[in-house]
């Protein structure tokens, strides 16, 4: 119970909170921007299929999938994969994302240091943000220092790599906007609203990084506690 109920749970709260709102937000400017067409008329697909061909990048296909919570480039199946509802859309909100991935494929078919680094740190990181909070909650429970370091150690691997996202997301949208407009895919207030659409993403991404350091200041400060006690 001790660590369920204690004055520091308020971290976790202003975490919840901060992802809460900065998923609210992109989802509102998202639907927003879906309901408005692009001038040009091209959808996310095509518009997907011209950027990676202008960048010399011919071994990705573009795919439209169906279930799944978010757009996404695969770099091991070499798939670009559109949402059913972004896929057919000529909307400023779906041209963006699609560009959005197509910057995590130039990343990957440029060799983007980040993402290369990121990449080769994801299996010891995500095992480190699954495994380490429980590990911690065993040292409290035992009151045993040393597993309760070895839990925050693996926690702060977790922690590190929703830090390490943070280049690689701001740098595809950075890429997908400049890439939109130099295209004329979308131009003045289009450019515009589509940039407000990525960078409330981007926010997404800070607020998970955000929630992730409060976690982990919070497990830091159980276990000096515990240690007093």
């Amino acid at each position: 119970m001790f660590y369920y109920y204690d004055p520091t749970y308020i971290l976790v709260i202003i975490g919840a909170v901060l992802s809460m709102w900065a998923s609210a937000n992109v989802n509102g400017l998202i639907n927003e921007y879906r309901r408005k067409r692009s001038y040009s008329g091209i959808t996310a697909a095509e518009a997907a299929r011209k950027i990676l061909n202008d960048n010399g990048i011919y071994d990705v296909s573009v795919r439209m999938i169906s279930g799944a919570h978010s757009d996404y480039y695969s770099p091991a199946k070499k798939e670009l994969c559109l949402l059913q509802e972004n896929y057919n859309s000529s909307s400023i909100a779906s041209i963006g994302i699609a560009a959005h991935e197509c910057g995590h494929a130039i990343q990957d078919a440029t060799g983007y240091f980040p993402l290369t680094i990121q990449r080769s740190l994801a299996p010891v990181c995500s095992f480190g943000s699954q495994a380490g909070i429980y590990i911690v909650i065993a040292g409290l429970i035992f009151s045993y220092e040393p597993i309760m370091k070895l839990g925050i150690v693996l926690f702060s691997l977790g922690v590190m790599f929703s830090i390490l996202l943070l280049p690689i997301e701001y740098n595809a949208s950075n890429r997908a906007l400049r890439i939109i407009q130099a295209n004329g895919m979308l131009q003045g207030e289009e450019l515009a609203g589509a940039k407000k659409v990525l960078r409330a993403a981007g926010l997404t991404y800070v607020a998970a990084a955000a929630s992730a350091i409060l976690q982990l200041l919070r497990l830091i400060i159980l276990a000096r506690g515990r240690n007093r006690d």
